[in-house]
């Protein structure tokens, strides 16, 4: 029997995006006949829950829930959150909130918690770990990415048991986008660098979800050159199978956002633009599924969109997809060069337009004119020229089906196969 242990931190039902990439692959690498074992943390108390992503955890796949130390039930106390308060991902590190609490809780996490406020998880995981793998055989090892800390425990088991270690990257590590506007003091990145850099030399294979995080990650551990893949973030086929058109108000024109946005995401040029055209008596709709950081609202008010904004919050991810295929432009705020959205993906599936917005990101603007699915523009612009010619931009159907996540764990698979040689 082929066998495999994935490391995720996030698991159902967990409704956290990040969760999908995995759940797809070991789903589809069951069907390839891999018997697959799960570890996760016993209790997720940041993400929302969607408990209809259970059900599609394949009966055969192994699960263990691990105990954790989670500083974030710290930071409910310290910032005076009830317990169990639901925490927004972009309120936890924006530059809106000015609080001497909220600033020394960023400061702790920057700085205290290396390589992130996840490594409660490690001494539990590694410990618990060690027990089954003294009495079970495991092809390879992989770890999903952040936390990066997952990385730490992969590494840990993989050099006590001689397992190949493949860790998977969603984001880059050291310098992840939300670090960019906050200082980390010396001895913190220094230590993290160390880290990073024993996880890449240790490891017998590497996957990123990005071309341009995997040609960063090469410049700084050339031997990735050799031993790493691209796969891309992807979306799941299945879950487009019996979408179905919505009733609705169909004069106006819907603007939907599904995942967290920050501030440092915000397309102001577009808020003003439609603010002049509801002024000229033009009918649009915004919709945003998920956490919407505080300067984003404040735009929003600023300029009188909030009478035609809807603040959906977390939705279940089988509502998320019918929401998206039943607009009419999909918005996408990119963050920087190396950052691919993996809503892209499920954006192309609908074959809806697609707005996106960023300031340099090359490998965006290629996968949208490969696919004639969208326009990319910088945040100085307003993005009006695929407003007002919406029925220019529809993503080939072809294109959009080469990403679908069971390629993705087919190719995987042959890595391991290699590993194993």
């Amino acid at each position: 029997m082929k066998e495999l242990l994935f490391l995720t931190y996030y698991w159902p039902p967990s409704g956290k995006a990040s969760i999908h990439f995995p759940l797809d692959l070991i789903r589809h690498l069951d069907r390839l006949g891999w018997k697959i074992t799960v570890a996760t943390v016993e209790e997720d108390t940041f993400t929302q829950k969607d408990f209809s992503l259970v059900d599609e955890i394949p009966p055969t796949v192994e699960v263990h829930k691990i105990k954790s130390f989670e500083p974030f039930n710290l930071y409910r106390k310290f910032t005076g959150k009830a317990e169990g308060e639901p925490l927004i991902a972009s309120e936890t590190i924006s530059r809106e909130n000015k609080s001497i609490a909220h600033k020394i809780s960023i400061w702790l996490r920057m700085n205290l918690f290396v390589p992130d406020a996840r490594v409660g998880w490690y001494p539990y995981a590694v410990s618990f770990l060690k027990k089954i793998m003294k009495h079970k055989t495991f092809d390879a090892l992989l770890s999903m990415g952040p936390p990066h800390s997952t990385h730490l425990i992969g590494k840990r088991l993989s050099k006590k048991f001689n397992v190949p270690h493949i860790p998977i990257l969603i984001d880059p590590w050291v310098d992840i986008v939300y670090y960019q506007d906050f200082k980390r003091n010396w001895l913190t990145l220094n230590i993290d660098k160390s880290l990073e850099k024993s996880v890449m030399s240790h490891a017998r294979h590497v996957v990123f979800v990005t071309e341009t995080t995997r040609s960063d990650f090469i410049v700084k551990h050339p031997s990735l050159k050799e031993k790493s893949t691209v796969l891309y973030w992807g979306y799941n086929e299945d879950a487009f199978a019996k979408q179905e058109k919505e009733k609705r108000d169909n004069s106006a024109i819907v603007i939907t956002h599904a995942g967290n946005i920050f501030d440092y995401q915000n397309p102001i040029r577009l808020w003003e633009y439609l603010r002049n055209q509801i002024i000229e008596g033009k009918n649009y709709k915004i919709q945003f599924i998920g956490t919407v950081s505080p300067g984003i609202k404040e735009s929003i008010k600023q300029n009188n969109l909030e009478s035609v904004t809807e603040f959906l919050g977390f939705l279940p991810y089988n509502q998320v997809i019918t929401k998206l295929c039943n607009s009419d432009v999909l918005l996408v705020c990119t963050t920087e060069k190396r950052h691919v959205p993996g809503k892209l993906f499920e954006y192309f599936r609908t074959q809806n337009p697609i707005l996106c917005f960023g300031d340099e990101n090359e490998e965006v603007k290629e996968l949208l004119q490969n696919g004639r699915a969208g326009k990319f523009v910088h945040y100085t612009e307003s993005g009006c020229e695929i407003l007002e010619n919406l029925s220019t931009y529809r993503c080939e159907l072809s294109y959009a089906k080469k990403f679908d996540r069971k390629t993705s764990a087919e190719i995987l698979a042959r890595i391991v196969e290699h590993l194993k040689r």
